[in-house]
């Protein structure tokens, strides 16, 4: 059930510290932390997603008093909640990266999903741009070289005279 992790902490530090996880989450798209914190921080992010997809001045008001930066609402609501419209929650996604090295502790990654895709999406394009700009290079190849044997069979080139071996 989510939100009754303790995470060993008081309450007012608890949700101090959430708050501004999920509003750095929100700005970048992705924070690395302990996979209880991912798990605390997915479950208020996608209330804070769900908030900007109904885009009304309670649910602003809302936003405002969990998230801590105003520029950060914006973005929620202005770009954030709009990708998202017709997803029905799931909107993060936690990658597990292995034990922290200090204390052994497992980590994770949580990522908002439609960056995840727009990044797939702009390394795919990427790609593809790079595969038709190494075929016209491929094409364009062939003819600089037929260009060069046709400069060749142009001028006649005199061929030297055979060195004698002189030998003693």
């Amino acid at each position: 059930m989510p939100g009754t992790r303790k995470l060993g902490r008081t309450t007012a530090n608890r949700m101090a510290m959430l708050r501004g996880m999920v509003t750095l989450l929100l700005e970048t798209g992705k924070v690395d932390t302990t996979v209880t914190r991912a798990k605390e921080v997915r479950c208020l992010a996608d209330k804070m997603i769900t908030l900007g997809k109904k885009n009304t001045l309670a649910s602003r008001r809302q936003a405002l008093a969990f998230i801590t930066k105003s520029e950060v609402v914006k973005k929620l609501f202005d770009q954030i909640a709009p990708e998202n419209a017709n997803r029905n929650g799931g909107y993060t996604a936690i990658y597990k990266l292995g034990p922290r090295r200090g204390d052994g502790a497992e980590m994770a990654r949580i990522v908002l999903v439609a960056e995840m895709e727009k990044a797939a999406a702009e390394k795919e394009a990427a790609a593809k741009k790079k595969s038709s700009k190494k075929k016209v290079e491929e094409v364009a190849a062939p003819v600089e070289e037929k260009t060069e044997e046709t400069a060749v069979e142009e001028t006649p080139v005199e061929e030297a005279p055979a060195e004698e071996n002189t030998e003693a």
